[in-house]
C-alpha cells in the first residue's frame, strides 16, 4: 500500500490537533455523534463562553442552563464537567500525559465520562504524537485493512490488532497510510 500512495507527512496529518490537551478533549466530546458543522458551531460557542478564563474552571462553574444554552446535551455537559473536575483535582494529569506510557495515558483518558477507547487512541496519536498507536476499532481503519489485505469481509477490531503487530513500533504511520488509502486524511467514526 505504501508504494501505491503518495508519502504521508505525519506532521501535517497531525496539524489539525492544534488545541491544548484540554481543548482537544473538549472538542472530541462536543463532536461525538453529531455532524461536523454542528460540532464546530457548538464548540465555537463553548470557546466564546469560556473566553479568557481557565477552561476547566469555567466549565466546572457553569450552570446547566448555560451549558444547555451553548447547545450541549445533558450527557455532553456531564462529560465536560467530568473532564473539568478530573483536570482540576489531578485525577487526569494533562500536563503529564506525555510522560506516561500509552497504556497509562489511555487509562486516565478513558476514566473520563464520554471518552472511550477511540477518542483516547486518537488523542494519543494526534495530540501527543505517539509513534505506535492504531485505532483498530475504527471503521475506516477496518475498511482500509480489508482492502489492503483483499479480505472477503471486514476484519474485527481483534483481527486488525493481530495484523498490526507486524507494524510495531510504527503503527501511527500505518494508521496515516491506511486513512490515506481510503482517500481521506481524517478518521471515520465507528
Amino acid at each position: 500500500m505504501i508504494d501505491r500512495l503518495e508519502p504521508v507527512d505525519l506532521a501535517s496529518w497531525r496539524a489539525r490537533w492544534s488545541l491544548d490537551h484540554f481543548g482537544s478533549l473538549a472538542r472530541a466530546i462536543v463532536g461525538q455523534q453529531i455532524a461536523t458543522r454542528a460540532a464546530a458551531a457548538i464548540f465555537g460557542r463553548l470557546q466564546a463562553f469560556i473566553g479568557d478564563r481557565d477552561p476547566a474552571s469555567a466549565i466546572a462553574g457553569a450552570s446547566d442552563t448555560e451549558l444547555r444554552g451553548i447547545g450541549l446535551s445533558g450527557n455532553k455537559a456531564a462529560s465536560l464537567r467530568d473532564l473539568a473536575a478530573r483536570t482540576l483535582d489531578g485525577r487526569l494529569e494533562l500536563d503529564r500525559l506525555g510522560d506516561l506510557s500509552d497504556e497509562e495515558a489511555h487509562q486516565q483518558l478513558t476514566a473520563v465520562r464520554g471518552i472511550g477507547s477511540w477518542t483516547a487512541e486518537m488523542f494519543l496519536l494526534g495530540q501527543l504524537g505517539r509513534p505506535d498507536i492504531l485505532p483498530a476499532g475504527d471503521l475506516g481503519i477496518r475498511r482500509a485493512v480489508q482492502q489492503a489485505y483483499d479480505l472477503e469481509k471486514m476484519p474485527s477490531e481483534g483481527e486488525v490488532r493481530r495484523l498490526s503487530e507486524a507494524w510495531r513500533p510504527h503503527r501511527s504511520l500505518a494508521t496515516a497510510y491506511l486513512y490515506s488509502s481510503l482517500g481521506s486524511p481524517s478518521p471515520a467514526r465507528r
